[in-house]
């Protein structure tokens, strides 16, 4: 089943069920995916509806951190909530070993030595991680560590 249509089926289900959490995270996720939709001038593939689940868990962690700075505790857990829901979506998260072995097959393959070549060795590594979810900044840091910056 295509992933538009899981998120149709779970936006009905979480509808009946009368899950306003969930409900309400849905409809902006399928709001985000029709915005897309008309950008694109045609329906999104699935690894275009990736990026846009992608693309919308990076900006409630943004969010989260903002509001953990102001201290709105409240809006703290309505974020995570969403994030939770959206994460549903995402192929399964890669692990630090997975990284570190794609950052050190990038570092070989680009020849990298310093700090300086941090981004040909982001630009390497990040589609070894293709259909893993891998969140950039992790990626970055421990291409940072490695590089000895």
């Amino acid at each position: 089943m295509p992933l538009r249509d899981q998120v149709n089926a779970d936006l009905t289900a979480a509808m009946k069920a009368k899950d306003a959490g969930r409900l309400s995270a849905l409809r902006m996720l399928k709001a985000a995916i029709m915005n897309k939709d008309v950008e694109k001038g045609r329906d999104l593939e699935d690894a275009e509806v990736l990026q846009v689940v992608a693309s919308l868990v990076k900006q409630r962690r943004d969010s989260i951190e903002q509001f953990s700075k102001a201290g709105r505790t409240d809006l703290v857990e309505k974020e995570t909530g969403e994030i939770t829901v959206l994460e549903h979506y995402l192929p399964p998260a890669a692990t630090a070993d997975e990284i570190e072995a794609a950052v050190k097959a990038a570092i070989v393959e680009t020849g990298a030595a310093s700090p300086k070549d941090m981004g040909k060795v982001m630009k390497a590594v990040m589609p070894k991680l293709a259909g893993k979810n891998a969140d950039g900044k992790a990626v970055n840091e421990i291409v940072r560590r490695t590089l000895g910056a």
